[in-house]
């Protein structure tokens, strides 16, 4: 088996932290058990382009369980959890390619080797597989099903290229799933990313002023979470229904160019590029805290930033000082990646429980359907979307009321009025 990881010696360690997280995945447990018996993905091949988590881990364990030949490489080069990889690797045997802190030709050099296994279907976490195997692997579009999507920003890259007729193969978009989309990105997002700010920094939010950029789903977990704590939350926007939404919420909402002058801590998870730009580091507050909740290092203008510097050091793991030619300071949390998995350990299990399931369940639905369908964006299923939720609810002992006859009726008619 071939794979590529830091350090092997760690595998025991990342098995007892995957067993950890394995107790709080009931979901995926009873896929496990389930699909075990099933088999649904036997003969195909699926390489997990995903965060190297505990969570990840499980994923592929299902997967493999499902009968499936799976394999896993980085989506980032910093979220890599070493000791994950190398459990994943020894008591899983499914091969990694994954390390922490590689640079840009090592993060690529990974994803092609976990390529060479000749994927069928792919599991895509920013769409850098994918977009690996239309411009660089087009050998492997010949015996591609399918792939299903994690992220907004991925999701943003694939349907861009699906309007310009660039994408080959159909993608289903997990990250759209309700039962992704209200939870993950929401409550995971929101207490992962306040956890890395606090972790990096040990600062009080209570009473800071933190600006977040943008208002989707991972945004306003961000925004609840940081008020939660006794933060003045800023929201910058530039759609309007979004800003409107904000507003009504109780936020105050205002241009980035306004609040670059009173913010303390500001969070950016929009998906778009050089979100916070030169012209904002000019106006901020000496010791403004810089973080990046987006799938890219992108919505930060860090070569702005430099330009503006005159020196910069570490000065806590995963906090970079820069000093501006005034004297001024701003902290640079983990160099701008996704600071919820450079300086935290990623969202909780307990909800990527149902992240994971959906694309599980996507990954079935494509090896059954996957021949017959055009190469564009779907939508998660609604019965994949439904049964996800039908299986947390049912962990967490929650039982719910279902309609009457009386009720569908009225429900299906037109003519039942007042």
């Amino acid at each position: 088996m071939k794979y590529s990881i830091a350090d092997e010696s760690l595998a025991d360690t990342g098995k007892m932290r995957v067993d950890w997280a394995d107790r709080q995945m009931p979901v995926l447990a009873t896929l496990r058990e389930r699909l075990g018996k099933e088999r649904p993905l036997e003969g195909q091949t699926i390489v997990a382009c995903c965060h190297v988590t505990t969570e990840t881990a499980i994923l592929a364990r299902t997967l493999q369980a499902a009968g499936a030949e799976s394999v896993v490489c980085a989506s980032n080069p910093l979220s890599t959890q070493d000791d994950v990889a190398a459990s994943i690797v020894k008591h899983f045997d499914i091969p990694v390619f994954a390390a922490r802190g590689v640079d840009t030709d090592a993060y690529y050099a990974q994803i092609h080797a976990a390529l060479d296994v000749g994927p069928t279907i792919t599991i895509d976490d920013g769409a850098d597989l994918t977009n690996v195997i239309h411009s660089d692997r087009t050998e492997l579009l010949e015996n591609m099903i399918g792939g299903t999507e994690e992220t907004t920003t991925g999701c943003i890259r694939l349907r861009a290229m699906a309007a310009d007729g660039a994408l080959k193969f159909p993608i289903i978009a997990v990250n759209d799933a309700k039962s992704k989309q209200l939870f993950d990105n929401r409550y995971g997002t929101g207490q992962s990313t306040v956890d890395a700010i606090m972790r990096s920094t040990n600062i009080l939010l209570a009473g800071k002023a933190v600006v977040v950029c943008g208002y989707g789903w991972c945004a306003r977990g961000v925004s609840m979470r940081a008020r939660g704590l006794g933060a003045h939350v800023i929201i910058t926007e530039v759609d309007p229904l979004r800003a409107l939404e904000a507003a009504m919420d109780g936020y105050q909402v205002m241009p980035i160019a306004k609040a670059a002058e009173v913010g303390g801590i500001f969070v950016t998870v929009t998906g778009d590029i050089n979100v916070i730009r030169k012209e904002h580091f000019e106006l901020m507050r000496d010791g403004a805290i810089l973080a990046n909740s987006g799938h890219f290092n992108v919505e930060l203008d860090i070569p702005g930033l430099e330009e503006l510097s005159t020196s910069r050091r570490a000065v806590r793991p995963n906090v970079e000082e820069f000093t501006l030619r005034d004297g001024r300071r701003l902290l640079l949390l983990g160099e701008g990646r996704l600071v919820n998995l450079v300086a935290a350990e990623g969202h909780p299990a307990a909800v990527m429980d149902m992240s994971f399931a959906n694309q599980t369940l996507a990954c079935v639905h494509l090896a059954r359907n996957g021949n017959d369908l055009e190469p564009k964006v779907y939508d998660v299923p609604e019965e994949i979307d439904a049964e996800v939720a039908r299986l947390k609810l049912r962990s967490m002992d929650i039982e719910i009321d279902a309609l009457t006859q009386e009720q569908e009726k009225y429900l299906s008619s037109y003519d039942m009025g007042t």
